[in-house]
């Protein structure tokens, strides 16, 4: 299993990789670390305003991501068999991408700062550009690292179980883990009095299925790995799949590739539960 990690010399970013390695036993992992200098990236904006001592002040930074990657490898277990580090001076964001681009890991991990939805529009947020653009897994580190012994399983609907399963299975975890397969069927709203006629049989119906749904993704997954029961209950995806995750320490729902200002305005289970959710979020795409 390849990992790539965004790194800095931040509290968040070496919890980040401290999860990793309490959750994984990856055979690579790639730390890579970015630095904006803003419209000084360019050496010849910085050549245009004659600023003194520039090259020897870019080499400085990218010997501090090489120091930072040091740092983190301290925090991961001794048998990972390659480490390596990738430094350069451009937007973290967007160098973690285009890495991710060219290693193609099988998953990425990067800390967040846990700044509002709105912060995150305006003032942007590395973590959120990666939950955004990112076209492989993602895992959103929340607060310290710690161990992972329970893990709510969020589904939406067969094809999104299977999707979840699957990967859950062949990127195992480090340890066995006890895992809660849940389902919430959101309540319908502004519905016309002729519409509502056979609404509860609908609504029985769709329990029904779900609750088929998380019986037969449990059976599929059981196994030494993981110990798994279900649960199907009703109200908003997003606060329900928050509020029981706070007796968790992982939350695992897909991303379905709403993209941009879009997701931000239309709104995103999984989004949602990236910026509310008081642990860990492992978004499987």
């Amino acid at each position: 299993m390849r990992i790539l990690i965004g790194i800095d010399w931040s509290d968040e970013a070496f919890a980040a990789v401290e999860q990793v390695g309490l959750l994984y036993r990856p055979d690579e992992v790639i730390f890579v670390h970015g630095v904006d200098l803003g419209m000084l990236n360019s050496p010849l904006v910085a050549g245009a305003v004659n600023l003194q001592g520039y090259d020897e002040w870019r080499q400085a930074l990218t010997e501090s991501g090489r120091m930072a990657g040091e740092r983190c490898r301290t925090l991961l277990p001794a048998e990972i068999p390659s480490i390596r580090t990738l430094c350069d001076i451009q937007h973290p964001a967007t160098f973690i991408l285009d890495s991710a681009a060219t290693v193609k890991p099988d998953l990425i991990a990067t800390g967040t700062h846990d700044r509002s939805r709105m912060m995150e529009l305006f003032a942007g947020s590395v973590s959120h550009r990666i939950v955004l653009h990112a076209t492989v897994p993602t895992l959103i580190v929340k607060g310290k690292a710690r161990p992972v012994t329970c893990v709510l399983m969020a589904v939406e609907g067969r094809e999104d179980a299977t999707r979840l399963q699957t990967w859950l299975m062949s990127h195992p975890f480090k340890n066995p883990v006890a895992v809660t397969i849940l389902s919430v069927l959101a309540p319908v709203h502004n519905i016309s009095e002729q519409l509502m006629v056979g609404l509860g049989d609908w609504s029985e119906q769709s329990k029904r299925d779900a609750e088929q749904v998380v019986q037969d993704t449990a059976l599929a997954l059981a196994s030494p790995q993981f110990s798994v029961s279900t649960e199907v209950r009703p109200g908003d995806p997003v606060t329900a799949i928050c509020e029981m995750g706070k007796s968790y320490d992982l939350i695992v729902v897909s991303s379905h590739g709403r993209k941009g200002f879009n997701r931000f305005m239309l709104g995103s289970v999984s989004d949602g539960i990236v910026h509310r959710a008081n642990c860990s979020v492992l978004l499987v795409r």
